[in-house]
């Protein structure tokens, strides 16, 4: 069904979505800040102030308190940290709608910012840094951000430096939380079975925040895309049994008309097992286990990536094979069938997600934050339906420059310069 849109007293944004047949609801709150919100000196507090909410409250002063009242109903719950956004949310039994909403409303607006917590929470932090660098596959996303954003804080770490964790302040935590928390920069989303008396719930809770007289948060720095990327390689060392290799480019962002042409492309490329990507490199040369292809778009920009996981031998082997295949694009128009196939596979996935109420949530949630539209799937898919062959080509085109590629290495090499010559052919 379509969702409902609504607004609280103080101008928050309602977004409800009835699921027919649901037994379940989830309540999902967005946040229109993010890492590229940041400055130097809070770099990481998007992500910081998002395990803050879950450290206690007023009403629940210990996080223990809140992870055994939503354990008790069996609830699926968590948040995560974007560039563009933070976004919490609570999957439970439609009956204890109410208590997930309240719960999220201690969170966001009655958290303790408690000073013992804060330092226990900054090694935490550095331990999940920690994890994530220790993960080739995870890590090597971090390095390709790094060099296909250049001077702008798109290439920043989500999580931050480990020396800014270690040290920011408490006030300037809560500072930071207090500028963007406000109720122009939210949206609340209740997506399943709908129960009475939501409303008026959602007005006494979320609806009572005042939204500040003068407001302190600030605009991030649009992105300049070079004609060039200055320092196109990233490489770390690292003793593994196998390199993961990135190649990213930049691509579209939230609102482009070209949006699902990219989409399409990312599909064909490596969104499936029958991908161009995954047949030639893993099914025709055995030169990989896994290989895929997105499209990631952001406010104003995005990014097109290729990831793999290769045998240090067959990396350049790899890198030809790939760079073929994104030229081929380029150069040849798409067949109508693969053309086909790959508007099926795109319609078919989204299908299946929309099964669940988190993903209508969050679908509907995101697009508001970023867009302030509310696009049905339907609609989604109709915009795909248009895409034609000279609309990809023409993507094609405009993403896979040569001079805005951005790679990313991590394996078992001991100089930068036995890496740089892998890219020669591109």
């Amino acid at each position: 069904m379509e969702p409902t849109f609504k607004k609280l007293k103080n101008g928050m944004p309602v977004i409800l979505v009835p699921q027919k047949g649901a037994v379940s609801a989830t309540v999902m709150v967005y946040v229109h800040v993010g890492s590229r919100y940041e400055t130097r000196d809070v770099s990481g507090a998007s992500h910081f102030v998002e395990h803050l909410m879950f450290k206690g409250t007023h009403k629940r002063p210990e996080s223990l308190i809140i992870t055994k009242e939503l354990d008790r109903f069996g609830a699926e719950y968590n948040a995560f940290t974007g560039k563009d956004l933070t976004a919490y949310y609570i999957k439970i039994d439609a009956a204890k709608t109410l208590a997930a909403a309240e719960m999220l409303y201690d969170m966001l607006f009655h958290s303790l910012f408690d000073g013992k917590e804060i330092d226990r929470e900054r090694g935490v932090i550095v331990e999940e840094i920690n994890m994530y660098e220790d993960n080739p596959r995870s890590h090597v996303e971090d390095l390709l951000e790094e060099k296909l954003f250049p001077s702008s804080t798109l290439g920043w770490s989500i999580a931050g430096p480990r020396d800014v964790i270690k040290k920011v302040s408490r006030d300037a935590l809560h500072s930071y939380h207090e500028n963007y928390y406000i109720p122009s920069r939210m949206v609340v989303v209740v997506a399943g079975k709908l129960i009475p008396g939501l409303w008026p719930f959602l007005q006494k809770t979320f609806g009572s925040i005042k939204e500040p007289a003068r407001k302190n948060d600030r605009p991030f720095d649009p992105f300049i895309a070079p004609a060039k990327l200055p320092e196109p390689i990233a490489f770390q060392s690292k003793e593994t049994e196998q390199v993961q290799l990135g190649m990213a480019f930049l691509g579209f962002g939230y609102g482009d008309k070209r949006l699902p042409a990219a989409n399409l492309l990312a599909t064909i490329l490596g969104g499936s097992m029958s991908s161009r990507l995954f047949t030639e490199v893993r099914e025709r040369r055995g030169l990989c286990y896994a290989i895929s292809a997105s499209h990631q778009p952001l406010e104003d920009t995005g990014a097109f990536a290729i990831m793999a996981g290769l045998e240090k031998s067959s990396v350049q082997e790899a890198i030809r094979v790939i760079w073929k295949e994104l030229k081929h694009t380029v150069d040849h128009a798409l067949e109508p069938e693969e053309i086909r196939r790959a508007k099926d596979h795109i319609r078919g996935r989204l299908m299946l997600s929309f099964e669940d109420s988190a993903n209508q949530a969050d679908w509907y949630g995101r697009q508001w934050t970023l867009q302030k539209k509310l696009a049905t799937p339907e609609e989604r898919l109709r915009q795909i339906e248009r895409v034609t062959a000279a609309d990809m080509r023409r993507a094609a085109a405009l993403i896979f420059r040569p001079e805005i590629m951005a790679s990313a290495v991590i394996g078992p090499y001991k100089k930068e310069t036995g890496v740089a010559h892998l890219f020669d052919i591109a």
